[in-house]
């Protein structure tokens, strides 16, 4: 979407507004400000962003306003729970100074979703002001989640096909990303992390027991899924192509205060490493992994040594990445896995200063066995090269 201009940002249509069950309330009960003709007094005490304040939405959206303050949107729960692991109680302060700058202005309130597109890109009504019950997912979802999910479910990143689910489906991040899971309800109410408890959306909420099901109309199975245990690999340890691994992130404010960051560099890469998250709810021994871009030194500009427990948690971390395919190069063959170093996290691919800590866990020490030389063709009869193979999927 191209920026827009700052009339269009703050431009009401007050016809199309009107038809909004909002414009029943005054817009001074929500904005503060008074409703008289002398524009500088009706500006004083205005508030540009009511939704900060979740008590003004959950006036009326009771339950989701009690939940959304507590919300991995709205908390940023996630970098907290990975930055204080890395660093000492004394230095929290410091790095809840440096998240203020760079973190928490991304998206948090009801309205940076469902009203205007967040700050992150530059803010700016969706709607003429109509309050949005869905929000559109090029102007919010990918807005703040865009150098790696948006690349990859689009299918922006170079060689790399986008997502079977966007390139076939057409699906939203909202068809399977669900309104609790944003606002943080019922079995999310408790998570300081994305990860927590079980995978949801899960493959198997839509495609079921894939060990057992039929792969086509004549009945014939996917033998890849009849050969290996259930919890042996994730779904995306097969179905997931390369995705974008960052290196050495680093923050800072320029003179005029203005935040910035800088990412030293970037590539593409598929990575399978032991899971660390192993739990009944994700009992896989391997899945995705992908580089974390954070450094020793990201908040150097904030103080010395924030990040003095680096490797206390893995810089290679369990991945989900959105660009699903039914057909990869780790799947076509037994021999695309066996034997095959390239696809997994050993020891070769870490850096010098990350091999230790918590990445110990994560790195492959030995990859599967190789299948012997008189194993004749390692090809799998996958459904006789089953047709067009996306569109089943």
């Amino acid at each position: 979407m191209p920026p827009l201009e700052a009339w269009e940002k703050v431009f009401i249509d007050g016809e199309t507004f009107n038809a909004d069950i909002h414009a029943a309330i005054e817009c001074t009960a929500c904005h503060g400000g008074q409703a008289v003709a002398d524009m500088e007094l009706a500006h004083e005490g205005l508030i540009a962003d009511p939704s900060a304040d979740s008590g003004k939405c959950a006036l009326c959206h009771v339950e989701i306003g009690e939940a959304a303050p507590n919300s991995l949107h709205n908390t940023l729960q996630g970098y907290d729970t990975a930055l204080y692991e890395r660093s000492a109680p004394e230095n929290h302060p410091v790095i809840e100074e440096m998240e203020s700058y760079h973190c928490d202005s991304c998206h948090a309130t009801c309205g940076d979703c469902h009203i205007s597109q967040p700050n992150s890109v530059g803010g700016g009504l969706l709607d003429s002001h109509v309050m949005v019950e869905t929000p559109p997912m090029g102007t919010t979802c990918t807005a703040c989640h865009g150098s790696r999910v948006k690349n990859e479910y689009y299918g922006s990143n170079e060689g790399v096909s986008g997502d079977v689910h966007f390139r076939k489906a057409r699906y939203a991040c909202t068809d399977c990303h669900t309104a609790d899971e944003m606002h943080g309800m019922g079995e999310y109410s408790e998570a300081d992390h994305r990860y927590d408890g079980a995978a949801s959306p899960s493959c198997t909420d839509c495609h079921g027991d894939m060990q057992a099901i039929a792969s086509s109309e004549d009945g014939s199975v996917i033998v890849q899924h009849q050969v290996h245990e259930a919890d042996l690999m994730s779904c995306q340890s097969c179905h997931s192509v390369a995705y974008t691994n960052c290196t050495n992130c680093h923050v800072d404010r320029t003179e005029d205060d203005v935040p910035y960051y800088s990412v030293e560099e970037h590539a593409l890469g598929f990575y399978l490493g032991k899971n660390t998250l192993q739990s009944e709810e994700r009992p896989w021994a391997y899945v995705p992994v992908r580089h974390v871009p954070v450094d020793i030194d990201s908040f150097s500009a904030y103080g010395d040594n924030l990040l003095n427990d680096f490797l206390s948690r893995a810089t290679w971390a369990y991945a989900t990445p959105h660009n699903i395919q039914r057909e990869t190069p780790q799947n076509q063959s037994c021999a695309s896995c066996h034997g095959n170093a390239d696809i997994f996290l050993t020891e070769d691919k870490v850096v010098e200063a990350e091999l230790g800590g918590a990445n110990l866990d994560v790195i492959v020490d030995s990859i599967p066995f190789p299948l012997p030389t008189d194993f004749g063709s390692s090809e799998l009869p996958v459904e006789e090269e089953a047709e067009s193979s996306d569109d089943d999927f």
